[in-house]
């Protein structure tokens, strides 16, 4: 494997695991593919699109970012592998939380669906100008 998908592989399953552990599976690929969804948007690497200030919460909430459970983990791994190698089901996501908070920053989101306890949003196509017929 190359170092820069082992790389991202690692990223992407810390990613995983800190913010989507123990949810059902379709809840973490949702997760993984809003990562790589906003990698891909950006042109950025999964590392710069993980810690870019306040865009996933354990990057700047823990001090240590090692995992303690090893089969979460190790699930995590799965699930990254598998999202790397399968389309996006999210219709684009590139934000979600949790289904206890209602974020200010949903407003102009277009909602795309929820997986487990999180509800996805994407960016909302702009309006169609009457000037554009």
């Amino acid at each position: 494997m190359p170092i820069g998908l082992v790389e991202s592989l690692f990223w992407l399953s810390l990613n995983i695991y800190h913010e989507s552990r123990g949810e059902p599976e379709i809840g973490q690929l949702a997760v993984a593919h809003v990562t790589l969804n906003r990698a891909m948007e950006d042109d950025k690497s999964l590392a710069d699109v993980i810690f870019a200030p306040n865009q996933f919460s354990w990057t700047f909430q823990k001090k240590n970012y090692a995992p303690l459970e090893i089969n979460p983990l190790q699930e995590s791994l799965r699930i990254a592998l598998k999202a790397m190698t399968t389309p996006d089901f999210t219709n684009g996501s590139t934000f979600y939380h949790h289904v206890g908070v209602a974020p200010g920053w949903t407003a102009g989101k277009a909602y795309t669906g929820r997986y487990g306890s999180h509800k996805f949003y994407r960016q909302a196509d702009p309006p169609i100008s009457a000037a554009a017929f």
